[in-house]
């Protein structure tokens, strides 16, 4: 039996040790970045395009964790619940953290409350494309075409509650016309079944399908943005046909709540500094993504109005997940 004085004398030498570990420096081993959707998408491939570089700063190994499921609710969730010790964090869409509050009402989290904002990826194009033995060749055919055979037409997304499903349901409402909506787990399988005419169009990311638009296995119609993009030229934008019609796209890096103010520093850091690489730059672009980089507090307030400005739209869509 220890005696109680001699329990007493260690305490403070346990305490110490305690203290110690809390204070070694941060990272000591891999560092887990969730991505809610499935590998070869455009989240997928973002992250995995950054993670090379994240890794050369930090000095730890970075695993990119697919964990598809519910619009990206499953993997903000795993994210939200795990310890704030930055070995796990989240590569965030705007379906998942500004879109999904609003159109899930079972929600257990808040995006806002219970995230630590660290930095912004960057804008990520989305393109309006057609599987190539489909005769339409511009928005105009794909809507006369929608109008003409009601409740037929299906388009296909990465998910429900991200833009590219959101960009869909707001084709059917600003064009009055009724399409099917096919959810996906990721782009990977959503490019897979649109390739090969399982379903009719899609709102895809550029970097699923700008590939496939150049092998000749998909033609692009249009782009969901205000006006037409330099990566995709000559390509219309939607509005062209629909005006005021704009769905954007973003990505970004966020922990767990509570996470320490210097461990989101030293992220942020590493992230502006991947994102501002010449390199990578022009390696994103390649892919259709514009960086954004930029502090944890301007990250913050876009979350903040983004959801306050697709809440009224996405009840205005009649999106529903069930």
């Amino acid at each position: 039996m220890i005696h109680r004085r001699t329990m007493l004398a260690a305490l403070p030498a346990v305490a110490l040790a305690g203290t110690t570990r809390a204070q070694e420096p941060w990272p000591q081993r891999p560092i887990r970045i969730i991505v809610g959707f499935a590998a070869g998408g455009a989240t997928d491939i973002t992250t995995r395009t950054l993670a090379p570089k994240l890794q050369s700063l930090l000095g730890q190994s970075i695993i990119v964790d697919n964990r598809p499921g519910a619009g990206g609710n499953l993997a903000t969730e795993l994210v939200v619940r795990a310890q704030p010790d930055g070995y796990t964090l989240l590569m965030g869409t705007i379906g998942a953290l500004a879109i999904n509050p609003t159109l899930y009402g079972n929600l257990t989290f808040d995006p806002q409350a219970d995230l630590t904002p660290i930095a912004m990826a960057g804008d990520i194009l989305n393109i309006l494309v057609v599987p190539t033995d489909r005769p339409w060749r511009t928005v105009a055919d794909l809507i006369a075409a929608a109008r003409a055979q009601p409740d037929t037409l299906t388009y296909g997304s990465s998910g429900i509650g991200g833009a590219g499903h959101l960009a869909g349901a707001l084709l059917d409402q600003e064009a009055r016309i009724r399409t099917i909506h096919v959810p996906y787990r990721g782009g990977g399988p959503l490019m897979t079944d649109l390739i090969s005419g399982k379903i009719d169009f899609a709102f895809s990311t550029a970097p699923t399908a700008l590939p496939q638009i150049e092998g000749g296995k998909l033609r692009a119609l249009a782009v969901p943005t205000a006006r037409r993009s330099a990566i995709t030229g000559a390509l219309p934008a939607v509005s062209e046909t629909l005006p005021g019609f704009e769905v954007a796209n973003w990505y970004a890096l966020l922990g767990p709540k509570a996470l320490p103010p210097a461990i989101t520093a030293r992220l942020n850091a590493a992230m502006q500094e991947t994102l501002r690489d010449p390199e990578m730059v022009a390696h994103l672009a390649r892919h259709g993504t514009e960086p954004r980089p930029g502090p944890p507090e301007e990250l913050a307030r876009f979350i903040r109005q983004e959801t306050e400005k697709w809440a009224p739209i996405v009840r205005a869509t009649g999106a529903n997940p069930n």
